[in-house]
Parts: C-alpha cells; structure tokens; sequence
C-alpha cells in the first residue's frame, strides 16, 4: 500500500473565519495555525502548503488569560544601540490588536520557507467587517 502524497497543484484551498471575540488568544492562534497548516484534511501532506486561507475578526477583544495583561511583554528591536522597543499586552490588544494575534499565529507555522508562505494566507482584522466576502468564507468555532 502506497502513502498518498499531494501535490501542489491539485490542492484546493477554502475560506475560513475565525470569530475572536471573547476566545483566549492562544486557542484562536492554534485552530488558525491547524487550518493554515491543511491539518484538518485527509490529504494532509507535510513538505507542501496544503492550508487554506483564514480570516480572523475581531481581534481587538481577544481575551488573555490570567496576570497576562499586565505581565506579558512583546520585544522589538530596531538594531540601532538602544533601540529596544518594550510593550505590555494590554498596550497591544489596545494599539496594536492584529500584530498581537499575527504574532501568535505566526509562532505556531514553521520556521522556514513554507510556513512563511503559509502565514501569508492569515487575514486579521480589528473589527467585525472584513473585505472577504466575495470568497464566501466559511464560519469556524475555536473549539
């Protein structure tokens, strides 16, 4: 009996929403990198980019859970002398919402040239209106 592997061409990409209003950050991340992934198909397939395409809404009310907010920190550096960049996760969630969940999801997508291509299927929005419609996006529940 053969493994059946899939190729690049013959894979068919869906439309997902994920709704993050009131979800734990972690939990959205997680089912967002499982679609992107194509881990949820039976075709699944490791070395190639088998994921679809999902839309996250409402990223501005994303719930972390415990001391998180006021404890957590992002880090960015600008590579000049001093330039560390230090912010909380509730300076985050309030300025800065899609960069905290695409930080999130992006953590959780390998590390090398096919999650970079698989990242670029992520759509993050603050708000409940998305530009997507078109596609026909299908509803996901995080659980």
């Amino acid at each position: 009996m053969n493994t059946y592997m899939q190729k690049k061409e013959t894979v068919e990409r869906k439309w997902y929403v994920i709704d993050a209003k009131g979800e734990s950050l972690g939990r959205v991340a997680s089912k967002a990198a499982h679609l992107l992934r194509g881990k949820h198909k039976a075709t699944y397939t490791p070395h190639i980019d088998c994921g679809d395409f999902v839309i996250i809404i409402n990223a501005k009310s994303v719930n972390l859970t415990g001391n998180k907010l006021e404890e957590k920190m992002y880090y960015n550096h600008s590579m000049y002398p001093g330039g560390l960049r230090e912010r909380t996760a509730k300076e985050m969630r309030e300025n800065y919402s899609t960069e905290m969940v695409e930080r999130a999801v992006k953590g959780m997508l390998p590390h090398n040239r096919l999650g970079r291509t698989m990242y670029k299927k992520l759509f993050v929005y603050e708000g409940e209106t998305h530009p997507h419609a078109a596609q026909k996006p299908t509803a996901m529940g995080v659980k």
